[in-house]
């Protein structure tokens, strides 16, 4: 079983919206010891008083806000440029035989075409294509005898470009997504390679987005 300081520190990191608010003194300690009591109890096996709940937290609080800080200084200081790509359509297909095939002969159609928008995401039951409207006909065309689950248009893409060290910072993705989340924004599909992070959009959401972003890059040299 779990000591207390043990139990409450499972407990809080597996909700980061509290842990964001604890470390910025937004949440009422006692009122929080109260809602997670069940929670400690049962992973310490044992009763545990209230008190000793709020000490734990007490004690977790810098530790948290330590690390907090660092990855945050890491993220922000890594971030590249940012690029924006609109009027994009998102298809999904049922996996099959001749998926891969038929990604091929996209492919090869756009040889010496570094201007278009093609992404491919495959995963264990289906396919994603995030495409540019000038490959759509191309895609309904060689995809026709796919099963197409999924398909929405009137997309945009948001592409950060990252450090070589990004891979190394805990929690990275999340610290750029929590700012997306925390204004309403819903992100359609998430799309990375070792240094890129791509995020989709609806086009109505991709101002607010991109600006939400901008000043995270710039909120990143007040930091250096």
């Amino acid at each position: 079983m779990l000591t207390i300081s043990q139990a409450v520190e499972k407990v809080v990191k597996v909700k980061p919206f509290v842990t964001e608010a604890l470390c910025e003194g937004l949440i009422n300690i006692s009122s929080l010891s109260r809602q997670i009591h069940p929670m400690v109890e049962k992973l310490t096996g044992k009763e545990v008083k209230q008190g000793a709940i709020v000490m734990a937290l007490n004690r977790l609080v810098p530790s948290l806000k330590g690390n907090g800080e660092m990855t945050y200084r890491n993220m922000i200081t890594s971030l590249g440029d940012i690029i924006v790509r609109s009027d994009l359509t998102d298809y999904t297909f049922r996996n099959s035989p001749s998926i891969l095939e038929n990604h091929v002969k996209i492919m090869t159609k756009l040889i010496g075409r570094q201007d278009q928008f093609y992404t491919m995401v495959r995963g264990v039951f289906e396919t994603t294509l995030v495409v540019g409207a000038e490959i759509c006909p191309l895609v309904d065309e060689i995809f026709s005898r796919e099963e197409c689950s999924y398909r929405n248009s009137n997309l945009s893409a948001i592409t950060l470009k990252l450090s070589t060290g990004n891979v190394h910072f805990v929690g990275f993705y999340y610290q750029i997504l929590k700012f997306i989340a925390w204004e309403g924004i819903n992100v359609k599909e998430v799309i990375s390679t070792t240094n890129e992070f791509t995020i989709i959009v609806a086009e109505e959401d991709v101002d607010a987005a991109f600006a939400i972003l901008k000043n995270l890059k710039q909120s990143g040299k007040v930091i250096e």
